[in-house]
């Protein structure tokens, strides 16, 4: 099987180790497949056939001898799809596992990215602390309850799973900001994924690109 994905050539410092193709390249490390890239500007104008594969302009997108797609949890669930290295054999632990996937993109990173937003555009307005406040509650809620969860928990389901990766990677743009600090459990589970020597080969997949572009 010929597999390709997209990823930027290059990228500011600060997104560096966190652009999303990073997910699907730890998907592909650990289940030993190996894969192809097509790099993107992220800087310039946007190909119109690139945008025919991936709509919005943004990585990764991914291509099989099957399917072509794009959304990295979307994509991280394909790749785990029968795939005993990231899916439970069974319906009920391939249920868990897409749950805890939907989690993440959907109760857990949205909180944050509104942080994000906020801190770079109203933060300094009495409105936009007041929002901020508001927000950094609900992520510390979150994260309470995910924390409370998880307990001594290794992993999500069972075992390592497809939806450790994506928890994982948002949880580590979380802790850059010092959220983590009052949950011991969730930086032990991070650190316990982190850990993990297919995670080790995809950073380093993305990263050698921004080291080899010192621009864009």
């Amino acid at each position: 099987m010929t597999v390709r994905i997209s990823a930027f050539s290059w990228v500011p410092e600060i997104a560096r180790g966190f652009v999303k193709d990073l997910r699907v390249r730890w998907a592909l490390e650990e289940c030993a497949i190996a894969y192809e890239e097509e790099l993107i500007r992220p800087l310039g104008e946007c190909p119109d056939a690139y945008r025919q594969w991936q709509p919005f302009g943004q990585v990764p997108a991914y291509r099989d001898d099957q399917v072509e797609m794009f959304e990295s949890g979307a994509i991280v669930l394909h790749i785990a799809r029968d795939n005993p290295a990231l899916s439970p054999p069974d319906r009920n632990g391939q249920a868990r596992m897409e749950s805890w996937v939907f989690a993440a993109l959907s109760t857990i990173e949205p909180r944050f990215q509104t942080l994000f937003l906020i801190d770079d555009a109203l933060a300094a307005t009495p409105e936009g602390a007041a929002f901020r406040q508001r927000m950094v509650e609900l992520l510390d809620k979150r994260l309470r309850e995910f924390a409370s969860w998880l307990g001594a928990r290794e992993y999500l389901v069972d075992r390592f799973t497809a939806a450790d990766i994506i928890m994982a990677t948002v949880l580590r743009d979380i802790r850059g900001h010092d959220f983590l600090i009052p949950y011991p459990e969730l930086t032990a589970y991070l650190e316990r994924c982190e850990a993990r020597p297919a995670f080790a080969r995809a950073l380093d997949a993305q990263m050698i690109h921004f080291s080899d572009h010192a621009s864009a």
